[in-house]
Formats: C-alpha cells, structure tokens, sequence
C-alpha cells in the first residue's frame, strides 16, 4: 500500500512538525507499506533534502509556471531539487481555488519533466442516479493525462477523492467498500482506453476521503486500491499510527 499523508495547513509549527517526520521513519522502518509525507512548501525543504530513510516526500501542489518573474510561485523543479518526489495535482481544494483541467493537464506535464510523479486527484463533487458523475470523472482523467506521451501516462498515479466524502463528520455521507471497488474498477477501465498496452495494469488508484483506522482495513481490503491520500488524520499522530498498522 501506497500511504500519502497530506498535512494541508494543519502543520504550522516546526517541532510538531520534526515530531511526525520522526514517527513516520520509525513507522517506515517497520511497515511494509510505502509512506509519503506532504507537508506545506517550507517544512518539506527543512526535511527532505537530507532524508536517508524509507519515507519520501511529496510536494501539496507546483505552479503552472516553470519559472521566472512568478514572485510567490513554487516551480516543479524547486520541489525537486529540494528532495520531493512526488507531487499532489489537481486536489480538490486546489480546484476550488481555481486549478482548471487544462491547469491541472499542465503541472502534470511540469511534473513528469522534473521527475516527479504525479498523483493526479479526481472526484465528482455529488454522485447522481443516472450516472452522470462517471462521464464526469473519465472527463478528469482524459483531460488531464491525453496530452501526455504514453510512456508519461503510465508514470501517473490516479487518487480518487469524491468531494460528498471528504471531511465526512457524524450522519454524512461515507463511501462503502462496494463503491469504491466499483469506482476503482471504473478507473482503471478509463486508463486501459489511454494508455499503451497492458501498462495500465501497473497504474496505482488511490482512494482518498474520510480514512479513519476503524474503516481503512475495510476499504483496503476488498476494493483492489492500492493505496490512500490521507488528510487532518495524517497529523494526528496516533491516528496516523494507527492508520498504518491497521494495514499491515
């Protein structure tokens, strides 16, 4: 499994901070699952670049831009240059701030040029009873990754965020297994159609949207999803904990 722990904004002190990089090496050293830490721009630059350990780092978001008169933007390469290699695209809250596909399409493309791996987020915002939220989603994904060689297509990893599931509290809505397995299916259907040959089959699908340890082993466990974006849970660290040991 594939765990990327996306601390957002909830991180904004230094020693909190050191505190859970130091839990995720040791939880590293023991798990067989793979951990990725995504904290905000300046804390990754503080961790990563003298990392020796089996945790990697992911940048939040990169800019569109790939460089020079852009004061306050983040470019790809600066990411990784500065020990990331992975990089979230197209999250939810990014798209509410005003990250198009077309945007989305192009940091994808910054991203694979810098050697990042993408982890691309789609997600419809309400799922419908005709079936309209799955042409919303191959929409997503074929926007985001057509314009890309085939080889770059395959690099892609695809994490699925419904917006109705995101920061889920007491009496909302929460995915069932059976959901997701039906969407994880559904995407990777969608990647067969674009990418080259049986490459898709190594494509990961993520799943990402109110992980909590008392309902991850479920997901993990019949759906085929190789993994999750985890949010505020991934700040937590007993939570976190937990959320790692719940899939060993």
């Amino acid at each position: 499994m594939l765990i990327v722990a996306n601390w957002k904004a909830y991180i904004e002190d230094f020693g909190k901070a050191k505190k859970l990089v130091s839990l995720s090496k040791r939880l590293a050293g023991k798990t067989k699952n793979e951990l990725v830490l995504a904290p905000p721009a300046p804390l990754l630059g503080a961790f990563s670049p003298k990392n020796k350990s089996n945790v990697a780092f992911a940048a939040q978001d990169i800019s569109a831009t790939t460089g020079g008169a852009e004061t306050g933007e983040t470019t790809a390469r600066v990411y990784a240059t500065a020990g990331a290699t992975y990089a979230i695209i197209g999250h939810s809250e990014r798209r509410a701030a005003g990250d198009t596909d077309a945007i989305v399409a192009e940091k994808l493309a910054h991203a694979l040029a810098q050697g990042l791996t993408p982890i691309l987020c789609v997600g419809e915002r309400e799922r419908d009873t005709t079936g309209q939220y799955l042409g919303f989603m191959r929409e997503e994904i074929t926007i985001a990754i057509e314009s890309l060689a085939p080889k770059e297509r395959s690099k892609v990893i695809v994490a699925y965020e419904p917006l109705w599931a995101i920061s889920a509290t007491s009496g909302a809505s929460v995915i069932e297994s059976n959901d997701l397995a039906e969407m994880v299916l559904y995407i990777r259907k969608v990647l067969a159609e674009l990418l080259p040959g049986k490459s898709s089959r190594h494509s990961l699908v993520l799943y990402g949207g109110s992980v909590e340890p008392d309902n991850i082993r479920g997901l993990a466990g019949s759906t085929s999803v190789d993994g999750f974006l985890i949010g505020h849970a991934s700040t937590d660290p007993h939570l976190f904990s937990q959320l790692v040991k719940q899939l060993d």
